[in-house]
């Protein structure tokens, strides 16, 4: 047993050891992904694997990230080891998000895990950026790495790490950006190990069964206060021509939820595709924002709310899979199904851009002298209260933008235009957020790789407000597909254009 100011001390000091990891990481970070946009998040876990605290980062990375310790488990870690991982069918996400995960022991045995996750700017494949708008299996999209122990007994494998970065760009950035990741597991670790000291390993313990527990309750109360029943909803990822449909069944019973994906299309030849991981994730994502945002995020949040989707499916895809865009893209839309049923529930705000607009672009030298990935944020949808938010990244993403200023020193490329998307938010009694334009000049070769969404259907606007703009990409002025890799000449220039957010209410009469 632990009285509730003890929990509420030891629970703070778990968060906190999560923000610091992260903070580390951000910090010795090499890439501007991550040192910049800080596309990275960090979590702690009990020695049975159940995620005790979270820093508030990346959506998409957090509610996954229990997977991957669930598949460093049957590996026996031991004291002073640290596991790497990214494939989506063994507890990844895609394969430039990289996990590392360490033990962290006291009194002889392990008591807890330590996990972070960073997008590194490159991993391999078939295009530089490892986000190919071409692939059509998982090898295609880079280096895929099963639960490996980097680390042994505290001594860093070696071999394994450079036959690792034998397949990816810029080696030597993405050893600095994986070192960055070991360092703050470190970091992490000696946190704990302190707390241990100050409190005792009984009381740690105990706040971790208690805050996981006080979690639960919480949620189960929250879920009972929603009326039972089945709602339902759809919504559709753009592809070529075609349409793929996610359908989502709500189903409310007293305090607990299923999320059914019955209907949803089936794995596509091409990358939208998503392990069940992600699927969990942007669920897990919906709940804990139309609920209650301050019940602490752990495993005991999430244990009345059950996933379920057909195997061989759009968001529970079978290997070998691409995936590259299911993390980036299919999640986006799998929360916004999942929220236009609890819309019928709720009252939610209109929809928000509901794409990351991921523009990659790197070298097509064998060494890759830049390799460059951002997402762009849009407009967030206007509620019963306000305008939606403009220019902001919403839904499964969290990550800042690349600073001009940063960005030009870095790379090769010059910003002519970064602007809000005037008249792009849905009309309405408040009107859904604008979008961004970015326009971006190479002033080297390049390739480059787009993948974004809602270019042909504009986020949906609620109680009678107006959709907001779909998005465009544009190459030299000329549209070009919402997924697409292409070679560039120096002095080509792209321009994104992301989507408005939904209005909410009829508009007002002038």
């Amino acid at each position: 047993m632990i009285d509730q100011i003890s929990l509420q001390v030891v629970s703070a000091a778990f968060r906190s050891i999560c923000e610091e990891m992260g903070a580390a990481l951000i910090r010795a970070s090499y890439s501007t992904n991550i040192k910049e946009r800080r596309d990275c998040s960090a979590a702690l876990f009990d020695a049975q694997g159940e995620m005790i605290a979270q820093a508030e980062h990346i959506p998409v990375h957090l509610g996954a990230m229990p997977d991957a310790v669930a598949a460093v488990l049957p590996e026996k870690p031991a004291a002073g080891d640290v596991f790497i991982l990214n494939d989506p069918f063994r507890g990844g996400t895609h394969l430039p998000d990289i996990t590392m995960v360490a033990p962290v022991a006291a009194g002889g045995r392990i008591i807890a895990y330590i996990a972070n996750r960073a997008h590194h700017a490159d991993v391999g494949g078939i295009e530089p950026g490892s986000m190919p708008a071409a692939s059509v299996r998982l090898s295609e999209e880079g280096v895929v790495i099963p639960p490996l122990r980097l680390a042994a007994a505290g001594r860093l494998r070696e071999d394994l790490l450079g036959s690792l970065l034998s397949g990816m760009r810029r080696p030597q950035e993405r050893r600095g950006d994986l070192m960055a990741q070991m360092g703050a597991c470190r970091i992490a670790g000696r946190r704990l190990r302190e707390l241990i000291d100050r409190k005792g390993v009984d009381m740690v313990l105990a706040a971790m069964t208690a805050a996981t527990a006080y979690s639960e309750r919480r949620m189960r109360a929250a879920i009972a206060a929603l009326p039972d029943g089945v709602y339902r909803a759809k919504d559709f990822l753009e592809r070529d021509s075609a349409d793929l449909k996610i359908s989502v069944a709500l189903v409310i019973n007293g305090e607990e939820i299923l999320i059914d994906f019955k209907g949803t299309s089936p794995q596509e030849e091409g990358n939208l595709n998503c392990p069940m991981a992600v699927t969990r994730s942007a669920c897990y994502f919906v709940l804990r924002a139309v609920t209650d945002p301050d019940i602490p995020p752990n495993a005991g949040a999430l244990k009345p709310v059950h996933v379920t989707a057909p195997a061989g499916s759009l968001v529970n895809a079978r290997p070998p899979a691409a995936v590259a865009a299911g993390n980036v893209e299919t999640s986006q839309r799998i929360a916004d199904a999942v929220a236009l049923a609890f819309a019928k529930v709720l009252p939610l705000p209109a929809q928000g851009q509901g794409t990351m607009n991921n523009v990659v672009l790197g070298s097509e030298e064998a060494e890759a002298v830049f390799n460059y990935y951002e997402t762009i944020g849009g407009g967030a949808g206007g509620c019963r209260e306000a305008d939606g938010a403009s220019g902001i990244h919403i839904g499964m993403t969290n990550t800042l933008n690349t600073p001009v200023e940063a960005l030009e020193l870095t790379f090769p490329f010059r910003i002519e235009r970064y602007e809000l998307r005037r008249g792009s938010g849905g009309a309405g009694k408040h009107r859904g957020g604008e979008g961004v334009i970015r326009s971006l000049r190479v002033l080297k070769p390049a390739r480059l790789s787009l993948l974004g969404d809602r270019r042909r259907r504009g986020p949906l606007g609620a109680a009678g407000g107006a959709s907001g703009l779909p998005g465009k990409n544009l190459v030299n002025g000329e549209e070009v597909a919402a997924k697409t890799s292409m070679t560039l000449s120096a002095g080509d220039v792209v321009t994104i254009e992301t989507p408005g957010g939904g209005g909410y209410g009829p508009k007002r009469a002038v």
